[in-house]
């Protein structure tokens, strides 16, 4: 009895022992880009006194939607320009999920031009001094040379991505300056423009592309890009609540509505908006950049309003690259530091642009570096593999979970809908550590290079 009694805890014992993590690696000297190891790191028991991560998945917080960047009119061009093979292959590569194809499942793209088209357009641009406020002159024409064909490749390969909608400036005659770049949203107009985008949500729809979401307006707060619009707080809590709210009510529309869609260093931004109770009830959230203040002033919006989502929706990398620092710096701000920060979403800028970084507006940026460069071959940029190493593994509806930060190694821990456990960790030391990974009461013990980044899959 007691012989069978001990073989049967050897037996359970083995099976808790015998899980194994798979780790995949990206070092600041390029040495290693988003390779999977081959040793393996079989867990055992608790042991040893080196410096640990605890993972706790009893402890969870918000659920993602996913990680990927933002498809430009001038990143669709480019695609959509390569050999149908070639495009095919480049695709499967990015929204794919097997083997070692990278599995982006969010993207962004914008209602009308970026200053990463090659032109400014809306869909509903007029003569001078003419004038539609029942939106019956509007138009996908413009999308339907790239966007739109290289959506649909897109979601024949990943059905479920979910995808959001940026305006960067509304028709011109809607606005105080009759111009694309800068001026305000006319008051006798914000009718109109509800209008307009319910019936891009809706025309977009009868392509088979769901808007998933729609920021009210990019950086509301920069006037000076090509396209672009002011829109301070008080007239974005105005616009959705006497419009865009109730437009896309009426319409029946289940596209969530995003507020501010800018930098970290105007939380009061949002927070003021969601103050209003009128407008509040038509909003699902708040979207941010981090070209100005900390990742963690999200954190000061999520505690004003828990009730309400965030979302991380832009960071641009400049060209030329310096492949350590940016790794580093958008893994631990963005890939690790959004999420810890109640961000259900991680986007970098442009998926991709040319080796000049064209095409662009007049006026909109030069030195925006895609996450990968097409030219005479496609090449890999710093953005490709910081996604790389969340977007594979933590797919849409992965639960955040525990785990704390020790020595230099900021991390994040996701559970996958699966029932895997996903962490993702960097190295911010000059020097390899050796540190512990424990959950449940087993751990396994790697050793992370320094200025390297680690996701650990079990």
């Amino acid at each position: 009895m007691n012989y069978l009694f001990t073989l049967l805890l050897c037996c359970f014992t083995f099976q808790i022992y015998a899980q194994q993590a798979e780790q995949w690696l990206t070092k600041a000297d390029q040495l290693a880009l988003f390779q999977k190891q081959t040793e393996k790191l079989a867990f055992g028991p608790i042991a040893g006194t080196a410096p640990s991560i605890y993972v706790d998945d009893t402890k969870r917080f918000q659920s993602m939607d996913g990680f990927g960047y933002t498809l430009t009119g001038g990143s669709a061009t480019l695609i959509n320009s390569l050999k149908p093979a070639e495009k095919t292959a480049l695709l499967k590569e990015l929204f794919a999920t097997d083997g070692t194809n990278i599995g982006i499942s969010y993207l962004r793209i914008s209602v009308g031009a970026s200053d990463l088209s090659d032109h400014v357009f809306t869909y509903n641009d007029l003569p001078a001094g003419q004038t539609d406020p029942t939106i019956t002159k509007f138009s996908l024409a413009e999308e339907q040379k790239d966007l739109i064909p290289v959506l649909k490749q897109i979601l024949a390969i990943n059905p479920q991505i979910k995808i959001l909608g940026s305006p960067w400036t509304p028709p011109a005659w809607m606005k105080t300056n009759n111009n694309s770049k800068g001026g305000s949203l006319k008051t006798e107009f914000y009718d109109a423009y509800a209008r307009y985008l319910v019936k891009y949500v809706h025309e977009m729809k009868k392509q088979g592309i769901r808007i998933d979401a729609l920021t009210v307006q990019n950086e509301p707060l920069h006037p000076g890009n090509n396209p672009s619009l002011l829109m301070v707080q008080d007239e974005q809590a105005a616009f959705i609540k006497k419009s865009l709210g109730p437009t896309f009510k009426n319409a029946k529309s289940d596209t969530k509505i995003i507020i501010y869609d800018h930098n970290a260093d105007r939380p009061d931004y949002p927070i003021s908006i969601l103050n209003d109770p009128e407008a509040r009830k038509y909003i699902d959230g708040s979207a941010f950049h981090l070209y100005g203040g900390n990742i963690e002033a999200l954190r000061d919006v999520h505690e004003a309003h828990p009730d309400k989502n965030l979302y991380f929706t832009e960071q641009w990398i400049g060209a030329p690259a310096n492949f350590g620092g940016d790794l580093l710096w958008h893994v631990k701000n963005l890939v690790i530091g959004a999420p810890r920060n109640w961000c259900k979403s991680v986007l970098e800028w442009n998926l991709a642009a040319d080796p000049k970084q064209n095409p662009h507006t007049d006026g909109g940026c030069t030195a925006c570096l895609g996450a990968i460069t097409i030219g005479e071959t496609v090449s890999r940029n710093p953005a490709y593999y910081i996604i790389a190493h969340a977007s594979k593994f933590v797919r849409p509806n992965s639960v955040r979970i525990a785990s704390n930060i020790t020595m230099s190694l900021p991390n994040v821990a996701f559970k996958t809908p699966d029932g895997k456990t996903v962490l993702i960790v960097m190295n911010e030391s000059d020097k390899p550590i050796t540190f512990n990974i424990r959950t449940k009461n087993q751990q396994i013990t790697p050793t992370l290079s320094g200025k390297a980044v680690a996701t650990f899959v079990w």
